[in-house]
């Protein structure tokens, strides 16, 4: 038997009268008859948080079909205000994200600089910012870099798929994580200490006055002060591209390493390595000396990042 659409508005009528007298709440019924068009303008009724149900004449026979329910992805911030003791892996746990997540967000160069007081976005979902290098990149094509749901990145970002987006656009990228080489740097474990032994630093990278002419000069590296002869490790697995002997750093080695770093080991008695040979963190490259421009045994140790020189001390463990 099939109802018309006047019986089965009596009929719902009926049965919405007999639940209310035994304090039920809520029946919903949606229905789309799409082999032909609803004449009195009654199309399908949703409600937010439940599933839409359709229900499709094929061949006189009825077949309801239920739809799958999506949930809406809002992107939200809250302010968190760093307590004594915090560390950004506590602060990432308590909020059910990532460390990376909180990194990106507060655009963190150093997680060891953290400083009490301070106030940090906590975003609502794991995730990182992304901004845009090149015109015409796409959702699509950032959601394959980070092998992300591409559905998910473009919604939380009112964006559709295609969109071609410019250069310098920032995006936030739904569960993507930061590559290692850029986490370690940021958390200080991209190198390890050249020297394995006991020491102690006699000069820090940066600006300071020369001990020899007491004149302020730039300090290129930092100064590891131990006994005449202690090992010298290559700071991070690389190939040596330079030895010899310098005016200044008297003996040395020059370690090139991935992602445009570079190391130089200065004032060495003895160079126990060759140019062209691939070492390890566990590789010793010479002896400790006070060879070239020197006041006493120690080893001059610094890090280029594509041709300049940064702090050691921000990169190592």
């Amino acid at each position: 038997m099939i109802l018309k659409h006047t019986d089965f508005k009596k009929i719902l009528e009926c049965v919405t009268i007999a639940l209310g007298a035994c304090s039920l709440v809520v029946l919903v019924a949606v229905i789309t008859v799409r082999s032909r068009p609803v004449e009195d303008g009654m199309g399908g009724l949703e409600t937010p948080g439940l599933p839409v149900v359709t229900e499709e004449v094929i061949d006189g026979l009825a077949v309801t079909e239920e739809a799958p329910y999506t949930e809406h992805l809002d992107l939200s911030y809250a302010a968190y205000r760093v307590k004594p003791g915090d560390m950004i892996g506590i602060i990432a746990q308590e909020n059910g994200i990532t460390e990376d997540t909180i990194i990106s967000v507060n655009n963190i160069r150093s997680s060891r600089l953290l400083q009490i007081g301070t106030y940090l976005k906590i975003p609502s979902m794991t995730g990182i910012l992304y901004t845009v290098r090149k015109n015409g990149e796409t959702v699509e094509s950032i959601a394959q870099k980070y092998k992300i749901d591409a559905d998910k990145c473009a919604e939380v970002n009112n964006l559709a798929l295609s969109d071609k987006l410019n250069a310098g656009t920032t995006l936030f990228v739904p569960d993507a994580q930061m590559d290692w080489v850029t986490r370690q740097e940021i958390n200080g474990d991209l190198f390890k200490k050249p020297i394995h032994a006991r020491w102690y630093l006699t000069s820090r990278w940066g600006w300071r006055a020369s001990p020899f002419t007491g004149a302020r000069s730039y300090h290129s590296g930092v100064d590891m002060a131990c006994p005449q002869g202690t090992n010298i490790y290559a700071a991070m697995d690389g190939k040596v591209t330079s030895t010899g002997y310098n005016p200044t750093y008297g003996n040395y080695v020059i370690v090139s390493h991935h992602s445009g770093y570079q190391t130089l080991y200065g004032h060495m008695s003895a160079i126990l390595t060759v140019k062209g040979k691939y070492v390890t963190a566990n590789s010793v490259i010479g002896k400790v000396g006070s060879t070239g421009l020197s006041t006493g045994p120690h080893l001059h140790f610094t890090v280029y990042k594509n041709g300049k020189t940064v702090n050691p001390q921000n990169l190592w463990n």
